[in-house]
């Protein structure tokens, strides 16, 4: 009897020690375990891309953001998600994300979805090619599905564009993007501020002045490409106003070239031979305007098309800085030709 008295007590004292260092066990778990959470993850200052894919798991996940150093403790990174709830929050993107963040706050991060973002510009007068290679070249778009959009039927009547292309309806703006982003997305935003800048009010004065939507945006197309001067647009609308109401070819040097800019092989230069070329946008070929803009006209051409200076002037030609000289009669023209562009084919 003793004997098993003895045993009990044993077992009893081993008990309590075994029940004290679990508590004790708990206890240590539980402080580093808090520390973990909330002390900087690495030491690393520079910021790493990490690249979470569309319908990746929470443990896939976790291994994307242990390779790129971001986790150090496996268990009790899951532990530190299971118990927010939030493992099922994550979103997908493109993350930049330093080691001086804590667990906590990079879990915070992923599910406030708080994907690295990058700014593009589209400039005034850039065409559809151009517009693709710039947001590939960011790798936000796949270059060869942009292109078939901008001339699919389907997704072009989506957009409320009754054109046989997007050309002339990307807004040029400052964009901000990110590659989480389907290129039908991006398409959408710059289409999508196109349609802002449209105001009714804009829209109702092109009617009154004669012009379809399409025909608005054409027109403008043609002033932003013989200048980006915003003061001198005006002056360039009233000459193809008043080519137009003599029934005069307009003569554009940008519609001349447009065919292998659309084809994806831009002319520095515009030569005589590309004058004479017969294609359905040469303007020195056909009469009136071509069939459809030439590139993606700003704000100022869009607005100088409709508000043509009140001027008799018929030509203009470039000068060696850029602007241009403006006349009401050939002879003047001719003049300037040879003052300032000796040996090229102007208007």
């Amino acid at each position: 009897m003793k004997f098993a008295n003895r045993i009990l007590k044993t077992l009893r004292l081993h008990g309590k020690a075994t029940a004290g260092l679990c508590i004790l066990a708990a206890i240590l778990t539980g402080v580093a375990f808090a520390r973990y959470a909330t002390s900087p993850v690495n030491h690393f200052t520079t910021p790493r891309i990490v690249d979470i894919p569309k319908g990746a798991g929470f443990f896939r996940i976790t291994e994307i953001m242990n390779d790129a150093g971001l986790v150090a403790n496996r268990p009790f990174f899951w532990l530190l998600a299971f118990g927010r709830g939030v493992r099922k929050q994550i979103r997908a993107g493109e993350y930049e994300i330093t080691g001086k963040l804590s667990p906590l706050e990079i879990l915070d991060k992923l599910v406030r979805g708080e994907i690295k973002s990058y700014t593009v510009l589209l400039p005034e007068d850039i065409t559809v090619r151009d517009v693709a290679r710039r947001l590939a070249a960011q790798k936000l778009i796949n270059e060869e599905e942009f292109l078939a959009l901008a001339v699919n039927r389907e997704f072009l009547d989506s957009l409320g564009i009754e054109a046989d292309s997007i050309e002339g309806y990307l807004f040029p703006e400052t964009y901000q993007f990110d590659r989480s982003m389907t290129t039908k997305e991006v398409i959408r935003i710059i289409v999508r501020q196109f349609w802002k800048e449209i105001t009714p009010e804009l829209r109702t004065r092109a009617e009154r002045m004669g012009f379809s939507l399409h025909e608005w945006i054409t027109f403008a197309s043609l002033i932003g490409k013989e200048s980006g001067n915003k003061e001198e647009k005006p002056l360039i609308s009233a000459v193809f106003h008043n080519r137009l109401k003599r029934r005069m070819k307009l003569q554009s040097d940008p519609t001349a070239v447009y065919h292998l800019e659309r084809a994806g092989t831009p002319v520095k230069t515009v030569l005589r031979s590309h004058l004479l070329k017969d294609t359905p946008y040469n303007t020195y070929r056909i009469s009136g305007l071509p069939p459809g803009p030439i590139a993606n006209p700003g704000i100022d051409s869009l607005k100088a098309a409709l508000a043509p200076a009140r001027v008799n002037y018929l030509y203009f030609v470039a000068k060696r800085d850029g602007s241009h000289e403006f006349s009401a009669t050939l002879a003047a023209h001719t003049s300037a030709i040879l003052k300032y562009q000796i040996n090229k084919q102007k208007k």
